[in-house]
């Protein structure tokens, strides 16, 4: 643990003005009766690209920030500026936990943690011998990386672009193996086949309203998990649960992924439960 009281953490992204992120950080900081200042850093508001990178991050480290969480567009855009990578976030080429100690910034990946401790929780005994996972951008290979750490023996994903998601087998299966991790090619065969199917697409937001996979694909015997949490439940997930489908929806990856980063800046690990709560009163 760290012996500061107070904490300057920012978040970095596109469209960022509703992000939960900030009040839950705050939140889970005053239970823990510390000082923390969570700033949104919305690149849609300062009209700014990725290309601003190298000069907010230059400001950070003046300003004396601790921390800085990365979202959309900058994950993978920010790996070349830092001074150095924890093991998880290398192996997923995505950074969206940056800590700062000395001015010196290290990269981090606390998305595959936050899927992964959902998955715990809620999905006890789940069956993990077969899962098919859909899309495999930068969400998709922390899950699938999440997937493979809960003990998946076979996971098959499927994007529309087949070139993604053969990098990102071929990326993961040198990691893992003990799982076999395959492109799919032809969905209804991949999940007749399967025990389990996860949504790692950004299908089934409010802004790309519809299902990754046609639902008569469904049947009762499938657990679904999804990482979308605007809305909490989406066209896949009442569909599956209309058929008795065990499922996860997507908040709780959103919860577990910002407790981690919460830990990684300040060195204490904050109660989950304040992190839930402030995520149900934002209209989670």
């Amino acid at each position: 643990m760290h012996s500061k009281s107070s904490f300057l953490v920012g978040l970095i992204g596109s469209g960022i003005a509703a992000s939960r992120t900030p009040p839950m950080h705050e939140a889970a900081a005053d239970a823990a009766g510390i000082r923390y200042l969570y700033k949104k850093i919305d690149l849609t508001e300062l009209k700014l690209g990725v290309e601003a990178l190298p000069e907010l991050l230059t400001a950070a480290r003046r300003m004396g920030f601790d921390g800085l969480n990365v979202t959309h567009p900058c994950k993978q855009a920010i790996l070349p500026l830092l001074d150095e990578l924890s093991p998880d976030a290398e192996a997923l080429g995505a950074v969206n936990t940056v800590v700062v100690r000395d001015s010196r910034m290290t990269g981090h990946n606390t998305d595959w943690f936050g899927f992964a401790e959902n998955f715990r929780r809620n999905m006890q005994d789940a069956p993990l011998a077969r899962v098919v996972q859909f899309g495999a951008g930068g969400a998709g290979a922390a899950v699938a990386f999440a997937l493979m750490k809960l003990g998946v023996r076979e996971l098959t994903i499927i994007d529309v672009d087949v070139a993604k998601a053969q990098s990102l087998v071929d990326s993961l299966s040198p990691r893992f193996a003990e799982t076999r991790v395959k492109v799919g090619h032809d969905a209804a065969a991949a999940v007749a086949a399967a025990q389990g199917i996860v949504n790692a697409t950004p299908i089934g937001m409010d802004k790309y309203p519809g299902t990754p996979l046609p639902t008569a694909l469904l049947r009762p015997d499938l657990w679904v998990a999804e990482i979308v949490y605007f809305p909490l439940e989406t066209a896949l997930l009442r569909a599956a649960r209309a058929l008795g489908c065990r499922t996860v929806d997507g908040g709780g990856m959103a919860i577990f992924q910002g407790t981690e980063a919460f830990r990684l800046f300040t060195g204490i690990s904050p109660d989950p439960d304040v992190f839930f709560a402030t995520f149900a009163s934002l209209g989670g």
